[in-house]
């Protein structure tokens, strides 16, 4: 009997726990929807946006994300011309071979070249960063985004809403503040209500007022920043955004053409038939 009451009191121990657990829901906050040049069924992207989110990536975001799946020469559909892509991706090096000696070296990039990692592994990412492994940002803008919820995501379909990993992105970039509620912050991380997986996380705010000097007079703040690489991590997942949209305009009007002549035709056949 001693032995069926210490079990049921870890089973209910257990379940406060888990209950304590499901409780805690985050993101303490959700991310206000922004304005996007690429929203809706006709957006399309800002290159000047473009090419300022690609120089904050640059100069902040690539000493610790990788862009495996983007290539040098993709850089051109943000406006640079050939030479200029050649120029940038002459500034990284990646590792080729092997040789005529069975050695790998390495050598400057070419356009055909992918974005390197910073780090050699992922081992080594998370012992250079309080090991927590940064993510890749290929596809980030995609991947992460928080659920609208019901009855926002019904509207969402009739309103082609796909901007939700951006403004996700744009939140949490300017969401750092000081905890005032009382939520758990492990020691070594910073609060931020806007985080998908707790009230905390192991990046350090890493925008800051005019740390990146723009050269088209756009305002050097931390809101800034956040939209401009939003967009850019926008492009980099979804590079044919504005193709995808042309075209499937382009099908909607064939489709209510050939609905209408469907119509048509069926009344015409049918119309001596009682």
């Amino acid at each position: 009997m001693k032995n069926v009451l210490n079990g049921l009191a870890a089973l209910g121990l257990g379940l406060a726990v888990a209950t304590a657990a499901d409780a805690a829901e985050f993101p303490i906050k959700k991310p206000v929807e922004q304005d996007w040049s690429f929203a809706g069924p006709f957006g399309t992207y800002d290159k000047g946006q473009l090419q300022r989110g690609f120089k904050v990536y640059r100069e902040v975001c690539a000493a610790c994300h990788s862009m495996n799946l983007v290539a040098f020469r993709n850089l051109t559909d943000l406006g640079y011309s050939d030479a200029q892509v050649r120029a940038i991706a002459a500034e990284y090096e990646v590792e080729d071979g092997p040789d005529d000696a069975g050695d790998m070296y390495m050598r400057p990039a070419k356009p055909s070249d992918r974005f390197p990692a910073p780090f050699a592994n992922p081992q080594q990412a998370a012992a250079s960063n309080s090991g927590a492994v940064p993510p890749d940002f290929s596809l980030i803008a995609k991947a992460r985004a928080v659920e609208r919820g019901f009855p926002t995501f019904v509207f969402d379909i009739f309103t082609q809403y796909a901007e939700a990993g951006p403004d996700y992105i744009h939140a949490l970039l300017t969401g750092y503040s000081d905890d005032t509620e009382g939520h758990e912050v492990p020691a070594g991380t910073y609060y931020n209500p806007y985080f998908l997986s707790s009230a905390s996380l192991a990046m350090a705010p890493p925008l800051s007022e005019g740390m990146v000097t723009y050269d088209d007079g756009a305002p050097e703040t931390v809101d800034q920043y956040a939209r401009d690489i939003s967009a850019f991590l926008m492009w980099a997942a979804e590079p044919h955004m504005e193709a995808r949209k042309s075209t499937g305009f382009v099908v909607m009007i064939f489709l209510l053409l050939f609905g209408g002549l469907v119509y048509l035709t069926k009344r015409k056949i049918w119309s001596d038939a009682h």
